[in-house]
C-alpha cells in the first residue's frame, strides 16, 4: 500500500502559526498518512511534542536553507 503524503508549506510564517497550522493538519491526517511539512528553520521545540504524540519524523535540509520534515504515526 503506498503512503498518502499530504504537504504544508509554512516558510515565512511567524510563531506561532507554523506550530499551529502543522498540528491542525496533523489532528485531519488519515490513518495511514503521512504529513510532509515545508519550513524555514528547523523547529526543534516540534520534535518534543511530535514524539510526545506518538509521531516519527524525518527531517532533510534543503539545497535553499530551509527543511522538509516528514511526519508519520510511529510503528
Amino acid at each position: 500500500m503506498d503512503l498518502l503524503i499530504s504537504e504544508l508549506d509554512v516558510r515565512g510564517l511567524p510563531p506561532p502559526e507554523p506550530f499551529e497550522n502543522i498540528m491542525h493538519a496533523l489532528s485531519s491526517l488519515p490513518a495511514g498518512g503521512a504529513l510532509r511539512v515545508l519550513i524555514h528553520r528547523e523547529p526543534y521545540p516540534l520534535y518534543e511534542v511530535l514524539q510526545d504524540m506518538g509521531y516519527a519524523w524525518q527531517t532533510s535540509a534543503l539545497p535553499d536553507g530551509h527543511f522538509a520534515i516528514l511526519i508519520m504515526q510511529a510503528k
